[in-house]
């Protein structure tokens, strides 16, 4: 099996989180998570319906940078 086949299979069976997910995960409103998709803070994927989804390991990666931020401040005297 070639690379981008394991590639494509690991991202179709990536689980996707609605908007309310990643929300809570963030501690924001629904509503803040939409406009930072619509931003491109963070990606998003539309399903046929047009509801916007977002996979998984890139909602824990946007929160592992902001925990990391947020854990070290920049001294700004």
């Amino acid at each position: 099996m070639t690379a981008s086949i394991q590639q494509n299979r690991q991202q179709v069976s990536e689980r996707l989180l609605t908007p309310g997910e990643v929300a809570s995960l963030f501690r924001v409103d629904p509503k803040t998570v939409t406009r930072w998709a619509t931003a491109g803070r963070i990606g998003s994927i539309r399903t046929p319906g047009g509801h916007r989804r977002f996979r998984e390991s890139e909602v824990q990666a946007l929160l592992a940078t902001l925990t990391t931020e947020a854990s070290h401040p920049v001294d700004t005297r």
